[in-house]
């Protein structure tokens, strides 16, 4: 490893990063393959932002000019474990992991920013570009092309050391760095996440149908969206999001180091009640989740989750 990418690494460490690798910006024809497959599977529901600009996903150069590699950051946003509650008592729903607390797109970002900035001032006329979850990146693949983690069969990043529960930012770069070696896919035959999804979104192993997600219903649906039936009567807990996939995976359930990020960390965010957000006022709702991801769903579309889920909660009541 030469010195260069040995100080940004450090670089990297400094500013609080989880992990960061280097791969290649060149796409296998299988992974091209696969992402068309998907679309025309209409898997993708509504997101239609991501069919739109399938020649810049499989394409970096059309991005950044001379695309060469792209450095892959990874952030751990594990808070902890939703508490026991007794549920009999208190309507109340799940918020998931990700979204306990400050909205990662501006957490991580300002520390892919930093991390560019110095690598501008170590690589004189070097051309970079970074995103969070915000451009037409493959941030997945290059995940694991670069070592990050390996893809699970519930389609997400699994890391070594921190599972799933990690943010992915990349930088792509007209520099060509040494690349980093991908590790074994280690799911092995476990098929646990497929089993435990309670709708079958996961039609196959790294295979997500959007259409049959909760965390798509909860989180990324607009709100004049009609929410299907499969969701209604299978998600008697989630208000946003859906953590079930990641909860049941060995690699998860051994997990004991929080983050360090205090930005992802609420311990009072776990649950929300939800006749307080039924009743919640749009000025309320704007000063409570101002940095929150939560309010990437829009206050209508929490209530409509809301009233879902009080409607599941008064049918298992009748019927026990």
């Amino acid at each position: 490893m030469n010195q260069i990418k040995s100080n940004i690494i450090a670089k990297a460490f400094q500013i609080g990063l989880s992990d960061i690798k280097f791969t290649s910006s060149n796409i296998e024809e299988s992974t091209k393959i696969n992402l068309q497959n998907w679309i025309n599977s209409n898997y993708n529901v509504n997101m239609q932002y991501i069919a739109n600009n399938v020649d810049k996903r499989l394409n970096p150069s059309i991005i950044l000019e001379n695309c060469k590699s792209v450095i892959v950051c990874a952030l751990n946003y594990f808070p902890g474990n939703h508490p026991t509650i007794d549920n009999g008592n208190k309507l109340v729903g799940k918020i998931s992991r990700y979204a306990q607390n400050i909205d990662y797109h501006f957490v991580l970002l300002d520390k892919i920013k930093l991390l560019e900035e110095y690598i501008k001032q170590i690589i004189p006329n070097i051309k970079t570009r970074s995103y969070v979850d915000t451009g037409h990146i493959l941030e997945k693949y290059f995940a694991q092309q670069s070592g990050i983690g390996w893809q699970g069969k519930h389609s997400l990043i699994i890391s070594q050391k921190y599972g799933s529960y990690i943010f992915l930012g990349v930088i792509l770069t007209d520099y060509e760095f040494e690349v980093d070696a991908p590790i074994l896919d280690k799911c092995g035959t476990c098929q646990r996440c497929i089993v435990a999804c309670p709708t079958n979104a996961l039609v196959k192993p790294k295979v997500l149908d959007a259409n049959k997600c909760i965390a798509y219903w909860t989180v990324e649906a607009k709100p004049e969206e009609n929410i299907p039936e499969i969701i209604k009567e299978n998600n008697s807990e989630w208000l946003f999001g859906c953590d079930i996939c990641q909860e049941v995976c060995p690699y998860n359930k051994v997990l004991k180091e929080k983050t360090h990020i205090i930005e992802f960390i609420n311990e009072n965010n776990f649950y929300s009640n939800l006749i307080d957000m039924i009743e919640m006022s749009p000025e309320n709702f704007n000063l409570k989740y101002k940095k929150s991801p939560i309010k990437r769903r829009k206050l209508s579309g929490l209530k409509l989750n809301a009233a879902n889920l009080i409607e599941h909660f008064n049918k298992a009541k009748e019927s026990d």
